[in-house]
């Protein structure tokens, strides 16, 4: 064991849950998915906590120290966490200053690659790991099917797997027929045209018979000959052009006229581009993410199921082929991790496996029945004969005195124009006077999908003896917000760079300013399974999609003042198509005669 000295220093911490540890893994999952990217990037920059909720015995620790080559570790309880960590999941990494975390499998992750690459800027191919335009599971598992499929149900569905008896053959969790089934659909890339125009070309060079057009099935009549000729002239291009990548090169040249069959062939005579890695041509975060999973499912298929490999040839196929990425196998030893030598599977074709087209798509299937409306509006409303009757603002003279605060406090100085900061202290203004009438000394409030803290900073400032938690998943958004806090010297606030569903701490009152679609329903969802208080505007509604979470239409919640408390209110009578919403509004414009009271959560 190494110790980790207690002195500051520049290095920030990173806490990850450790319960067990097998040959060549520790779980649960996302600490080994996490460890293994550490390695692969060569990082030395964190101070690593294991976070254990039990005593861990000698045995373990030695094994730990085989699992985790050149690491310095330091085991704690989940007691000795500081404050803000514990209102989070695991993985984790905090600042310095304690007062800024980092929560999540696919942030941490992010940001552990953008600190590598700050250290050694030489390391340009770790940027590529973040893929185009740097958004590679950038995009939270709320909404997003792929980032949830990576960070969340395919760890849990291995780790569930690991856990088997086998004493018969096993269930294939769905995640992995749902990932097979990905790496069999055509891959989309940035000039996906142009590369699919040269691949017809090489394949016309090669005689390997015109291309397969989209939606038509290969040939039954097809020899094997054809089948791996086709094969290998369709991989030779987009394995060039994907390995050009890892080593930060151009990509292959293309020649600046094509020929004329080639030029003027129709986008649907074009043959597809089919995937190298999980994302499509390239490496990326995904491949990281899913290699420590996919190959403790794989050691489990080799050693007592081995004829269920034919199941998965593409997935075989990916396992095999990121083992020639540089530093993979480096990495992958320094973790413990001993790669397969699997079998070559000769069969690919969809047809050979009906089963695989009746597993549900990786991406989330809309309701066709709903149809996200344009933006409901007072003009809409009176077209479909409802009249709206607004009740008067309770305090209609209460405002902040802007010109008495602090610039900082100001939305002003949040980068947006004077129009939107003046419209945005008038929200504000209805926001916080809600909530200063509602919270008490001590009252922990979170500013849900903060964005710049526009509300939170009001509200940490108005509310000293208040502790305010900003939650954000934009990193850029967060970091303005804290220059500002930092500007104002508040010692009371807190920054969570986090999916929503990643806070697990108690609260008073959670607050939401604009909320983006789904994002507001969950918000008021999570209030109340936390039994607090919350104040809603919601953002949107018109354009929100069914999400794993949530299916919709639903009706809409918000939120007003009550002398016993924030108070939930759900339409008087139902609106007058179920794809349409009842309009919302700042809170001095609520139509309180379309509501109806319904309680308080509490």
């Amino acid at each position: 064991m190494k110790a980790i000295k207690k002195n500051l220093t520049e290095e920030e911490y990173l806490y990850l849950d450790f319960s067990h540890q097998t040959k060549g893994c520790i779980f649960p999952l996302h600490t080994s998915v996490t460890l293994f990217l550490l390695s692969y990037c060569d990082c030395k920059i964190f101070k690593i906590c294991l976070v254990v909720t039990k005593e861990v015995s000698t045995d373990s620790l030695l094994l730990r120290d085989d699992l985790i080559q050149d690491v310095e570790i330091q085991i704690i309880s989940r007691q000795e966490l500081p404050p803000i960590v514990q209102n989070c999941c695991l993985p984790a990494v905090v600042e310095r200053s304690d007062n800024f975390c980092r929560a999540g499998l696919a942030v941490v992750l992010r940001h552990i690659i953008q600190k590598s690459y700050e250290a050694d800027p030489l390391k340009k191919e770790l940027l590529e790991l973040l893929g185009f335009k740097k958004t590679c599971l950038k995009a939270c598992a709320e909404v997003s099917q792929w980032t949830r499929l990576c960070e969340l149900t395919i760890p849990l569905a291995i780790e569930n797997f690991l856990r088997e008896s086998f004493d018969q053959p096993p269930t294939i969790p769905v995640e992995i027929l749902q990932l097979e089934k990905k790496l069999s659909e055509p891959v989309r890339v940035h000039n996906d045209d142009k590369l699919r125009r040269q691949k017809l070309k090489q394949q016309k060079a090669d005689g390997a018979g015109p291309p397969l057009t989209k939606g038509k099935a290969k040939s039954k009549v097809h020899t094997q000959e054809t089948s791996e000729e086709l094969d290998s002239a369709s991989k030779s291009l987009e394995l060039k052009v994907a390995f050009s990548k890892l080593t930060v090169q151009e990509e292959p040249a293309i020649t600046n006229r094509e020929p004329s069959h080639i030029r003027k062939a129709k986008a649907s005579d074009l043959p597809p581009l089919e995937h190298v890695f999980a994302e499509g041509l390239y490496f990326t975060l995904a491949d990281i993410v899913l290699l420590p999973c996919i190959h403790h499912f794989l050691v489990i298929i080799c050693k007592k199921f081995s004829e269920k490999l034919v199941e998965f040839p593409l997935l075989t196929s990916w396992y095999q082929r990121i083992q020639e990425v540089p530093r993979v196998k480096t990495a992958a030893s320094k973790c413990g991790i001993q790669f397969l030598h699997l079998p070559e599977l000769l069969t690919t074709s969809n047809e050979q496996h009906p089963n695989l087209s009746e597993v549900p798509g990786v991406e989330e299937q809309n309701d066709p029945l709903f149809i996200g409306g344009p933006r409901p509006t007072m003009a809409k409303l009176m077209e479909n004969g409802i009249e709206v009757m607004f009740s008067p603002h309770p305090c209609p003279t209460w405002t902040l005195d802007w010109n008495v605060l602090p610039a900082a406090v100001s939305p002003k100085e949040g980068k947006m124009s004077s129009d939107r900061a003046l419209r945005k202290q008038q929200q504000l203004n209805n926001l916080v006077y809600v909530v200063t009438n509602q919270a008490k000394p001590g009252d922990r409030i979170v500013d849900f999908c903060s964005g710049g803290g526009h509300v939170g900073i009001v509200l940490a400032h108005m509310l000293p003896s208040c502790q305010v938690t900003l939650i954000e998943n934009k990193e850029l958004s967060l970091i303005r917000a804290k220059k500002r806090s930092n500007e104002l010297g508040l010692n009371n606030i807190w920054f969570i760079q986090a999916n929503m569903e990643y806070f697990t701490g108690m609260f008073n009152i959670g607050v939401a300013l604009h909320a983006c679609g789904v994002a507001t329903d969950m918000v008021i969802e999570h209030c109340i399974k936390t039994r607090a208080s919350f104040v809603t505007c919601p953002c949107c509604y018109g354009f929100i999609q069914n999400t794993s979470k949530f299916n919709f239409p639903k009706r809409i919640v918000v939120s007003n003042h009550s002398e016993d408390g924030i108070v939930c209110l759900v339409p008087l009578r139902p609106p007058p198509h179920p794809s349409t919403y009842w309009p919302t509004a700042a809170l001095n414009e609520v139509p309180l005669s379309l509501w109806r009271y319904v309680g308080s959560p509490k």
